[in-house]
């Protein structure tokens, strides 16, 4: 038996006491707000997450990441900073491993004309090295 959410006998008997049966607008704004709530709540919801997830208090500024590089599909090399080293870490599914402790140095800068994400310029030079024999 399938199930409706709207009784088909209530509908019809509505319809056939002098209601008129429900505007297709009206159903179509409820719908779109429901959607607007829902996306709402899921927004709310990830922004709590993220701001809960965050490190607080003196232990906040102790580590970060200085760079990660993946090594395979599921593989990755980090360099976590830590106090005045700088630790190299071999990340894994479930496992992590110590590959190196070195001392922390100072991060090149990029040179002027180039940036970290220059996504047009690199996209430029794949298809200028494609298209030369």
């Amino acid at each position: 038996m399938p199930v409706s959410l709207i009784p088909l006998p209530a509908l019809a008997a509505e319809v056939g006491a002098g209601g008129t049966a429900p505007e297709l607008g009206t159903s179509a704004v409820q719908m779109v707000f429901g959607l607007l709530v829902v996306l709402a709540l899921l927004l709310g919801t990830l922004w709590l997450i993220k701001r809960l997830g965050q490190p607080r208090g003196p232990v906040a500024g102790l580590m970060r990441i200085v760079a990660a590089v993946a090594v395979g599909a599921r593989e990755r090399v980090v360099i976590l900073e830590l106090g005045n080293s700088w630790l190299v870490l071999g990340v894994a599914p479930g496992q992590v491993t110590t590959l190196a402790e070195i001392p922390r140095q100072e991060v090149p800068a990029l040179p002027e004309n180039a940036t970290a994400h220059d996504f047009p310029a690199w996209l430029q030079q794949i298809v200028a090295r494609r298209g030369k024999p």
